[in-house]
């Protein structure tokens, strides 16, 4: 896998609330920038193979839930969950885990996951192109930090490897590199 210095420059296409649609998905596409996303933030990033998926649903992002705040007070502006799946299913996914804090990102196409050098073939599993597992700590669109999960093949690999993309180990991090606080100059 090959790593980069800074996020790619891609447009997600995420949905935002809109009351002028009825029904029950009054939603509309909204066009959000990696700029937009990551500049001038810290943020926490992490990939998965899908939503719905069995350890995505069970463990990765539930856990990060469970963390929102402890990771947020070293430093980070703001987590976010990013898989290859549409704006949509993202939403529905979120919301049948309950989840409320971490952002889920959509990336419906790939295109974020495929710049990065992320874009593995898991036919094998009848999932088609979808993101390896890894997360990262982005500072102002520069990756400061990222953790790939292992494999000796990622293309249609055989396993899914879950070790260092967790929450847990990005908690202990953050913690590792944290800078003191000072006090403010009155």
């Amino acid at each position: 896998m090959a790593v980069i210095e800074r996020v790619p420059n891609v447009v997600f296409k995420t949905r935002v609330r809109d009351e002028s649609i009825s029904g029950p998905n009054p939603f509309r596409w909204q066009d959000r920038t990696t700029q937009e996303i990551f500049g001038g933030k810290r943020v926490v990033l992490f990939a998965l193979p899908g939503a719905f998926t069995p350890t995505c649903s069970s463990t990765h992002l539930p856990r990060y839930e469970e963390l929102y705040d402890e990771i947020k007070a070293q430093g980070v502006d703001e987590i976010i969950c990013l898989s290859v799946n549409d704006a949509f299913v993202m939403f529905q996914w979120g919301k049948q885990l309950g989840a409320q804090r971490v952002f889920l990102l959509p990336d419906g196409n790939g295109e974020f996951t495929r710049k990065m050098g992320m874009l593995v073939d898991k036919s094998n599993l009848g999932f088609g192109m979808r993101s390896w597992r890894y997360s990262m700590v982005v500072d102002d669109c520069k990756i400061e930090k990222i953790f790939i999960e292992p494999a000796d093949e990622f293309d249609n690999c055989p396993v899914d490897p879950f070790e260092v993309s967790d929450a847990d180990t990005m908690l202990a991090y953050l913690k590792s590199v944290k800078k003191p606080q000072t006090a403010g100059v009155a």
